[in-house]
């Protein structure tokens, strides 16, 4: 590992978008200036968050520092997921490997669809009458 101040990785998810920073320390994980625990209550996405991390093992190695912005919860938590991964594939090209295998470098791409004149939703019609 270079002597570097900290190694950064942009992760996106639908409409969110993570700007993080990895440093070395002791595990912590700053969201939005609050610590992961408050932000997100749920297991899964805690979860999805440390994968990265446990995938390379380097829970507790490194501390991370994310501004994420636009989303819900969920979108959020991928996006800080893929940042955290493409932010340690820099700190060392080993990590690339392992994380691919994961699927963890892969963007998801997948967002809402626009709405179409003369439906209710993307897709749905409203109720067919014959009169």
């Amino acid at each position: 590992m270079e002597k570097q101040a900290y190694f950064y990785g942009t992760g996106r998810r639908k409409t969110a978008v993570a700007r993080v920073k990895l440093m070395p320390g002791n595990g912590a994980i700053i969201i939005n200036g609050v610590p992961y625990e408050d932000l997100y209550n749920r297991l899964e996405i805690r979860r999805r968050i440390l994968q990265p991390l446990m995938v390379t093992e380097s829970v507790g190695k490194f501390n991370v520092v994310a501004q994420v912005e636009g989303g819900g919860i969920s979108a959020q938590g991928d996006a800080v997921r893929h940042g955290i991964a493409r932010a340690l594939v820099l700190v060392d090209e080993k990590n690339k490997e392992n994380l691919r295998q994961f699927g963890l470098l892969t963007r998801d791409d997948r967002a809402k669809e626009r709405k179409k004149p003369g439906l209710k939703r993307a897709r749905k019609a409203p109720q067919y009458t014959k009169r």
